[in-house]
Formats: C-alpha cells, sequence, structure tokens
C-alpha cells in the first residue's frame, strides 16, 4: 500500500510537524509512504519520500518558530489565499503522478484538504483528514475557509481529530453533519527515543547542577501562558528553562529584566536536535504547560512524561486525556501564577511524591501513546478505505 501525507508546516518546530513525522515514519515499516511538506530535511531512520513545497510566502495559524517572516492566515489576502492554494495544488499533482499513491492523508482541516478534494474527483484516490486543532481558531474567526472546507471534509473518508474536545470544537464550527465519518486518535510519542537518559551535560551547560529544574518547552506564543510561568518564577524554588522562540519571547524576556526574575533561562528553539531535547525532558524535575487555550492535546507533555517527568498543565482542551490529576501531575488554573508556583513547589519539595509521579507518567505513555499503538489504529483506516486499480 502506498500513503501520500500532505503536511502543512515543517517537519519540526509544531505539534503537527512532530505527528506528521513520527506517524510517517513508523507507517514507513510496513508500507510505501510519501510526504509533502514545506521542508526538505529527510525523516531520519525511514524510507519517507519527501516532495518538497517551495512556499510562495511563509503562513501558519499561530506562528511558526522556523518562519520568522510568517503571516497568520487570518491576516492575508484572497489573492494570498489563492496564491497558496495554486502552489499545493501544483506540487500535489506532480506528486501523485509520481508516487501513485493508494490513500491521501490530509494534515489540518485545511488548506490542504481543498487539494485532496481535487485529487479524489480526478485521480479517485480517498483521503482521509487528521485534525490538529491549531485550524479551528482560524476557522472560526474567518468565514473565507469555511465553505471549501466543509466541502472537502464532506468528501473525507475519515476525520480524525486528535482528542474529544477537538472533535466537539470541530462540530461547533463546521456542523454536525460530519459525526459518522470522525474517530478520535490522538497522537503518540516515540517511547523509544523519549527515555530518561544521562542529562548532565544541561547542568554544564546552565549551571543547573544540584538545582531543582523545570522545564516549558513549545511555541512561545500568547495562546501557550508562559508569561504565568514567568510571573510565577520568584515564587518557585527552582531553575527554569524555557525551550522554544517565538512572537512572545521579547515580552517574556521584558517580564523578566522589568521583574528582576534571575531564576528564568531562555534556550531557544532546538530545531531538529531531539536528543538534546530528551535530555531536557530527562533533566526536569516537573515539565509545565501553562496553556491558556483549549491545546488539542500537546505532544509536548506525552514527550515529557515518556522521560518520567511528572507535569503540571492546565485542564484546557484534550490535555486530560494524557494527564490524571494527582498520579502522572497536577492540574493548574488557567491565568493563575500562584497555582503554578504552589503546584510545582509541592511536587519540588516532596521527592517521594515526584518519584511516585514520574513512574505514573512513563507508564501511561506506554500504555496509551506509544506511536506502535497509534500508527495501528490508523494502518487500519487506511487499509479500509485505500483505493487499487
Amino acid at each position: 500500500m502506498k500513503v501520500l501525507y500532505l503536511q502543512t508546516f515543517p517537519l519540526y518546530g509544531s505539534g503537527s510537524g512532530t505527528y506528521a513525522r513520527y506517524l510517517a515514519r513508523e507507517i514507513s515499516k510496513h508500507h510505501d509512504v510519501a510526504m509533502i511538506v514545506p521542508d526538505n530535511r529527510p525523516l531520519t531512520n525511514s524510507n519517507v519520500k519527501i516532495y518538497p513545497i517551495k512556499m510562495p510566502f511563509h503562513v501558519s495559524f499561530t506562528g511558526h518558530p522556523e518562519w520568522k517572516d510568517g503571516k497568520l492566515y487570518k491576516n492575508i489576502s484572497p489573492r494570498e489565499i489563492y496564491a497558496i492554494y495554486k502552489r499545493f495544488m501544483d506540487t500535489t499533482v506532480d506528486a501523485v503522478e509520481d508516487f501513485k499513491p493508494n490513500i491521501i492523508h490530509v494534515h489540518h482541516a485545511f488548506p490542504f484538504s481543498w487539494i485532496a478534494r481535487f485529487i479524489k474527483n480526478t485521480y479517485l484516490i480517498p483521503y482521509v483528514i487528521t485534525v490538529h486543532g491549531s485550524e479551528l481558531p482560524t476557522a472560526q474567526k474567518d468565514k473565507r475557509y469555511l465553505a471549501l472546507t466543509m466541502d472537502a471534509l464532506r468528501r473525507a473518508r475519515r476525520i480524525i481529530p486528535n482528542s474529544y474536545y477537538t472533535r466537539d470544537w470541530m462540530i461547533k464550527i463546521f456542523g454536525d453533519e460530519y459525526k459518522k465519518q470522525i474517530r478520535v486518535i490522538p497522537g503518540g510519542v516515540d517511547i523509544k527515543k523519549f527515555r530518561k537518559i544521562n542529562s548532565n551535560e544541561i547542568d554544564e551547560m546552565f549551571g543547573t547542577k544540584n538545582k531543582k529544574v523545570i522545564v516549558f518547552s513549545g511555541k512561545l506564543t500568547p495562546y501557550k501562558g508562559v508569561k504565568y510561568l514567568v510571573k510565577a518564577a520568584k515564587k518557585i524554588k527552582g531553575e527554569i528553562l524555557i525551550l522554544g522562540d517565538g512572537q512572545e519571547r521579547k515580552n517574556l524576556e521584558q517580564i523578566t529584566k522589568d521583574e528582576n526574575i534571575k531564576n528564568v533561562k531562555f534556550i531557544g528553539h532546538l530545531g531538529s536536535d531531539t536528543e538534546f531535547l530528551v535530555k531536557f525532558y530527562s533533566r526536569a524535575d516537573v515539565f509545565v504547560a501553562p496553556s491558556i487555550w483549549d491545546e488539542p492535546l500537546g505532544l509536548v507533555i506525552l514527550e515529557a512524561m515518556s522521560c518520567n517527568t511528572p507535569v503540571v498543565v492546565t485542564r484546557k482542551g484534550g490535555i486530560p486525556l494524557a494527564v490524571k490529576d494527582g498520579q502522572n501531575g497536577f492540574f493548574i488554573k488557567p491565568r493563575n501564577s500562584n497555582d503554578i508556583a504552589d503546584k510545582v513547589n509541592k511536587l519540588l519539595e516532596n521527592d517521594d511524591l515526584r518519584k511516585k509521579m514520574s513512574i505514573k507518567a512513563r507508564e501511561i505513555a506506554e500504555k496509551k501513546f506509544s506511536w506502535k499503538l497509534i500508527s495501528q489504529k490508523f494502518e487500519n483506516i487506511y487499509q479500509k478505505f485505500a483505493y487499487f486499480e
């Protein structure tokens, strides 16, 4: 079977990029796989064929750390929407002619779904769509994206939200006519790669030896709520390492300067260096994700859990799929720095509790979110709907 993935963003720097990368790699162990993506980096340890898109300009839903000059879909003109559509269409038609897939898997409800709809009508190749959630605020606010997306959803063989929250949110925006097509499948984590390893290098580089360490990883956008972690820093009894980049970084750095906060370090975007990221997760005593929006799932939370790190997170969106309050972490109130400090310190001050939660975090990651388990669910769908001449 030949599976073609249509991915809207680079392979690194976003949750959907991580999702697309690991799913394609896992499926490629048993099938021929190709991916259309605005990235020319090969997928290591796989035979995935990459068809790179040369973007007419960079554009995303909420920002992307590798696209410093990026625009937002909600702000681009109709002419610019057409430029994206045309480039995606041209690249996809060329790839379909060359690769001849049996099924197409689209990441995000739009705009690649519009292209998949055309391919289905003209080449008779069926498609499924994963709704990641980050596209939904744009669809909710900008009616220009509704009609084409609704028709593309209607013609998909399966629509696959990454959480039950994403499912409900999608139905609220596009309507309930798609319910029979929907199957919820969360993202996963590479439990072999994301595991607790020696992290002495982190101590040497950032001066954290014999100190408690708190880590955040993700895009630095207002949605992620990192400013509430930064404002909690003075009350937190440890060093806070913030991994990632984005539009909010300057504001966060200004807060540390204005409030004379000394225990926050901005590490920046790690790019494709997954091993370095695993060292940060392994070194962390606590991982914090203080999102203020309805996070579809949060793959970084799964990655941290897989590295035996307890998590402190908001009860937003799909996060409760992975986090059980008091078992592998704690829930915090959104926009509440005091609650962040209280919950983080509770873990930092109780070694037995932290150890117990770290074991449970890994256990949940292994039993519910390994990519081997997740990919099998997708493979079953592909085999059911793939088209063979």
